[in-house]
């Protein structure tokens, strides 16, 4: 199960209901993360997809892998659990170039599949406990895989979102049809980036769509966050190791992050440009090249000396080149560090 029991059983029966009536969702002309067509952003904000595996976290109908697909070139996996909703995605795109259709658990699936490149979900993750889903997802997105999806923030009833990572009942809402029951994370913003900075992602951006009509309470937030790198992965160096000094262009302040024509440029270097410390000796001696060269401000002006202007007291607890000496360490390490249409869902409870 994904989450709760009950939400299984729902969304079978949402699926067979919409079987009965012969009922699909157009593929859309762009990725609506909201019920609102043209609300807010759209498939730009995954990156670019041309030919990058991508997943579909609760793919339903299908219609929105088709549309990447289609319109972006991507490789879409559209992983749904429950199996009316996935037989409507075979039925109307099982043939489509670029998408398959899987119908598994999305944290099983997760387990065996090759890393994706980039990950979303449309008004599926509340359907989902979180500490289920983000840690598969930590384990089966690429590093720095873009990881997108549109949650519920405020329901039809004016609910807004809840500070504590537990369910609560909502429904889905179906024309000519009773409600159907359902358990639902309704989170606030800042809970969603605490539980994704616990499982390596880094929340980029958080947008709030509210309904076009002012009587309508409905908010729906999109969460844009990447995976971060995996510990001990290598880093890749600005530029190519070596003793020679590189071409004066560019001057910066300590502090400051600069990309030139030759790479990444921090610190203060002899002939006068800024470069980044490598931490190797023959680097730290460019560093110093001028007698005894200090660390400077953003303002050009002299700071502290580095390990080399350090009197002899610089190993004695309290003596002032003791706290200069580590300060230039903290330095070198620092510089190491790398609408729905029809009879498809209405209602704002809806994913």
């Amino acid at each position: 199960m994904t989450a709760q029991p009950i939400n299984e059983q729902s969304w079978i029966r949402y699926g067979r209901l919409q079987l009965d009536h012969g009922y699909s969702p157009p593929v859309p002309d762009r990725l609506d993360w909201a019920f609102w067509p043209g609300a807010g952003p759209g498939a730009e904000i995954l990156g670019d997809l041309r030919g990058k595996r991508v997943l579909d976290v609760g793919s339903g109908p299908g219609h929105h892998a088709v549309h990447l697909a289609r319109a972006h070139g991507a490789l879409v996996d559209g992983v749904e659990l429950s199996p009316t909703q996935h037989r409507r995605a075979m039925t109307d795109h099982g043939s489509e170039p670029g998408v398959r259709f899987v119908h598994a658990d999305v944290a099983d699936h997760l387990r065996h599949a090759e890393p994706y490149e980039a990950a979303y979900g449309v008004r599926s993750f509340g359907c989902i406990d979180p500490h289920r889903l983000l840690p598969a997802l930590r384990d089966g997105l690429a590093d720095g895989a873009p990881l997108v999806f549109s949650a519920l923030h405020t329901d039809s009833e004016g609910r807004g979102p809840s500070g504590t990572v537990a369910p609560r009942r909502q429904v889905i809402r179906l024309r000519d049809e009773e409600p159907i029951p359902i358990d639902m994370w309704v989170l606030t913003p800042q809970l969603w980036e605490d539980l994704l900075a616990e499982h390596r992602f880094s929340v980029e951006a958080v947008d709030l769509l509210r309904a076009p009509r002012p009587d309508d309470p409905v908010v729906v937030q999109v969460v844009t966050a990447r995976r971060l790198p995996r510990p001990g992965s290598p880093r890749v160096s600005s530029r190519p190791r070596t003793l020679r000094p590189p071409a004066p262009h560019a001057a910066v302040g300590v502090g400051a992050i600069v990309f030139g024509e030759r790479g990444l440029l921090l610190g203060r270097h002899r002939r006068g440009t800024w470069e980044l410390p490598r931490g190797k000796r023959g680097a730290r001696r460019e560093l110093r090249g001028d007698g005894g060269a200090r660390a400077r401000g953003g303002d050009g002006t002299a700071g502290e000396p580095t390990r080399r202007d350090a009197p002899r007291d610089a190993g004695r607890p309290g003596g002032r080149g003791a706290t200069r000496h580590r300060r230039g360490r903290r330095h070198r390490l620092a510089g190491r560090a790398g609408r729905p249409a029809g009879r498809e869902c209405r209602g704002v409870d809806v994913v």
